[in-house]
């Protein structure tokens, strides 16, 4: 029986096409030129998602609709759809009943190279990597996180291996809800959680600059720390972060495109250092976030 996976509206369907775009791209353009491409789902879901439709009642000019469930293809099913195919595909999910789902579609793909890990993201990240030599290979990573579960040093060993282009959905609204205006209401759990996403704790002085303020009575008197940086300055700098890993890091796709708050950031970073790649890389990613930001 199909698990249920509802999540996303609209703007979940503009990063799956994005992604698949850069897929298809990326097998085409180096079928034959490494020895391996690989495709790598962190947070891989159960590869497919459930969208309900209300009930529309009938009115002067149509009959209506009944409610009805849609299932469509998601991140893990559209890997393994893409065509030039890739040579090895890896889904990791911790949750059991996304697991096993993915192990059903494994089975129906039986003549394909398909691993599926059960683990903390972060940690099969890591062993992934540190196990396998990456001079001839190549692959794309796709980062969608639940939530703030992505630590930086495992997008360190990423960027480390120079052969991996990281699609990521960034989770701003959980950076905004964790780095509160003021400081002094950042509690230990969302302290550790924003050092553990940014890799140290320069954030505080970055993002909560100290400033003062003369008083006529007690001299110079330190203000509030407070964060000045607004939800397109929280989004900079994480692309600052970034950039100070990665060879190269687009600018990303506000997401939602119409609503607001914005709540994610759709990052393409890329690990590859060699200028050509990474010429070629931001071309082309440059002109599908281009034209994902133009979708109505």
């Amino acid at each position: 029986m199909p698990v249920d996976h509802e999540f996303g509206d609209q703007h979940t369907e503009l990063k799956l096409s994005i992604v698949e775009k850069y897929l298809h791209f990326f097998t085409t353009a180096l079928r034959g030129k490494f020895g391996e491409l690989w495709y790598i789902d962190a947070f891989a879901g159960t590869g497919s998602r459930t969208v309900r439709h209300e009930e529309r009642p009938a009115g002067l000019l149509d009959g209506g609709e009944p409610e009805r469930v849609e299932r469509r293809r998601g991140s893990a099913k559209i890997a393994i759809d893409v065509r030039p195919a890739f040579d090895f595909i890896v889904f990791i999910e911790n949750k059991p009943t996304y697991f096993a789902a993915l192990e059903e579609l494994r089975a129906i793909h039986s003549g394909r190279r398909i691993a599926v890990i059960k683990d903390d993201a972060n940690d099969a990240l890591q062993s992934l990597i540190a196990g396998n030599s990456w001079h001839s290979k190549r692959a794309v990573l796709f980062l969608d996180p639940y939530g703030m579960q992505l630590d930086w040093s495992t997008l360190e060993k990423v960027a480390a291996t120079k052969a991996i282009d990281v699609w990521f959905l960034f989770p701003l609204s959980g950076l905004y809800r964790q780095a509160t205006r003021d400081l002094a209401d950042i509690d230990q759990h969302k302290r550790a959680a924003l050092t553990r996403m940014f890799g140290s704790d320069a954030w505080e002085e970055e993002l909560y600059p100290k400033t003062v303020r003369e008083d006529l009575f007690d001299g110079i008197v330190e203000e509030p720390r407070q964060r000045s940086a607004d939800v397109a300055g929280l989004e900079a700098y994480a692309k600052k972060r970034l950039e100070t890993i990665f060879a190269a890091v687009l600018k990303p796709l506000p997401l939602p495109l119409h609503d607001r708050p914005q709540r994610f950031s759709l990052f393409f970073c890329v690990s590859n250092d060699d200028r050509k790649a990474i010429g070629l890389a931001s071309r082309v990613g440059n002109h599908i976030l281009k034209a994902g930001g133009m979708a109505s």
